[in-house]
């Protein structure tokens, strides 16, 4: 169902004002959308997944360990072709300081050191 003009017009002003005021978020969000574009990599991954569950439940019906291997094999590849599109968002390039500290140990200054 297409927007009306009134609802293209309130759709962009609130675009507009997002990043106006939060350009950081406004970013995060553009970037998380546009990496999950492609669902035809999620269909094929889906339907190889649910081939190795057949797969997988023949093998034990036959009572044949190789082909239920096999089954697992192409269940773990539907998954990974499936979710080789998403990104999770924030995960981006490491900002590791000089000094050495992770993430982990900033975290933990940072919640006692500011009492």
């Amino acid at each position: 169902m297409a927007l009306s003009e009134r609802e293209q017009k309130l759709l962009e002003e609130m675009e507009r004002n997002l990043i106006e005021e939060d350009a950081g978020f406004a970013n995060r969000v553009r970037d998380v959308g546009s990496s999950n574009k492609d669902g035809k990599k999620l269909v094929v991954g889906v339907i190889t997944m649910l081939l190795g569950v057949v797969l997988l439940i023949l093998a034990v019906s036959l009572q044949v360990a190789f082909f239920g291997v096999v089954a697992f094999m192409v269940m773990v590849i539907g998954l990974v072709v499936a979710t080789s599109n998403f990104r999770i968002p924030g995960l981006g390039k490491s900002a590791k300081s000089p000094g050495g500290s992770s993430f982990f140990e900033d975290r933990w200054n940072q919640r006692f050191n500011n009492d």
